[in-house]
């Protein structure tokens, strides 16, 4: 507790107003891209930190020592003014800034104020697919709920924004399937864009709004069975996914890697040419990850981060001269991750 009392002080203080940047010998020779970074969180797990549309904030999920359950936070990009926006009550997952600040997320309160349980890993490495995900979206001043934007009986979540502010696209299940869906701002005019086997999800926009990148399984055989069970059961085995490229419609869907890992977090370069993301494909037992860049051909693959620890959740600044990820480096704890800033240097 004395501890935790410390650290909570240390936090508050000056020295961290604008996060801590890391000293010479924290650098890692091989992030060459990788410059002035800045760790913004200390403590607990961070993940999913997307920025505004004008670079200001940030908007990430966090489970701190004494939460349960992830809840949706914000602050500002230089790590200061952090404060939770959802309630505390159930799940909270997958948030996203729109242009006039206010935000979408997931969350099971609604069906449930208590935390859901965790998956059954006597399966295996799966992820949940919680039914009782809904998509809403608050107001980060106030935390008041604006709006319900998607609501179900099924998995609703892992929403974003088009550049326009315009359109979301977010995931669900249909059929016995995970695809992804695009939908007005209001949750109307809603269109299924994927109708491939496999699991589609964790999308992205291009810059300019044309694309959609995201991550996506297709399973044949015996194991498009096992996948199609998990489903059923509201499971996913994240073991193999590729990155693929896709018109926002759906159509021309190509695939941008192909090695048999487990690739996912995408997100598209300010220039729309190429795209970062995470993988395990250089760890033989495929437990760690990193980040890569890869053209949205396939060509050009180059390794970013060597922490080996892991690094994932990339996004790009709207000028692209700023990386925000999150990793598992310099952890005060094991199993807590936290988000960075540094400068992209091409």
């Amino acid at each position: 507790m004395i501890l935790v009392l410390v650290l909570t002080l240390f936090l508050q203080s000056d020295v961290f107003a604008q996060g801590r940047l890391l000293q010479k010998e924290e650098y890692i020779s091989e992030e060459r891209h990788l410059s002035q970074i800045r760790m913004l969180t200390f403590e607990g797990e961070n993940a999913e930190a997307y920025l505004s549309f004008d670079n200001a904030s940030l908007v990430f999920q966090r489970r701190g020592p004494e939460e349960t359950c992830d809840q949706i936070y914000v602050m500002d990009s230089t790590g200061n003014r952090m404060k939770r926006v959802s309630n505390g009550q159930g799940r909270t997952t997958c948030s996203y800034f729109l242009p006039d600040g206010s935000v979408i997320y997931a969350t099971t309160a609604y069906n449930d104020a208590q935390c859901p349980p965790p998956p059954d890993f006597s399966k295996g490495y799966v992820w949940p697919l919680y039914p009782t995900y809904d998509i809403v979206r608050a107001d980060t001043a106030t935390g008041k709920i604006l709006s319900t934007i998607i609501k179900g009986n099924n998995y609703d979540a892992e929403a974003t924004v088009s550049p326009d502010g315009k359109r979301i696209v977010y995931t669900s299940i249909i059929d016995d399937d995970i695809e992804l869906f695009t939908c007005s701002i209001d949750g109307s005019d809603i269109r299924r864009i994927t109708h491939s086997a496999g699991y589609d999800g964790g999308a992205f926009f291009s810059p300019d709004g044309k694309k959609i990148v995201y991550r996506a399984s297709r399973p044949i055989g015996q194991d498009l069975e096992k996948h199609t069970a998990l489903v059923r059961e509201n499971l996913v085995r994240p073991s193999k996914l590729d990155i693929y490229v896709m018109n926002t419609d759906g159509t021309n869907p190509i695939r941008v890697t192909n090695n048999g890992a487990a690739n996912f977090a995408p997100f598209m370069h300010p220039d729309g040419k190429r795209i970062i993301f995470c993988s395990n494909m250089d760890d033989a037992k495929g437990r760690n990850f990193d980040l890569y860049m890869i053209n949205i051909d396939g060509t050009g693959l180059e390794r970013i981060t060597y922490s080996g620890e892991f690094d994932g959740f990339p996004m790009f600044t709207s000028d692209g001269k700023k990386l925000v990820f999150c990793s598992n480096r310099l952890n005060k704890k094991s199993g807590d991750t936290n988000v960075f800033i540094a400068d992209w240097n091409d």
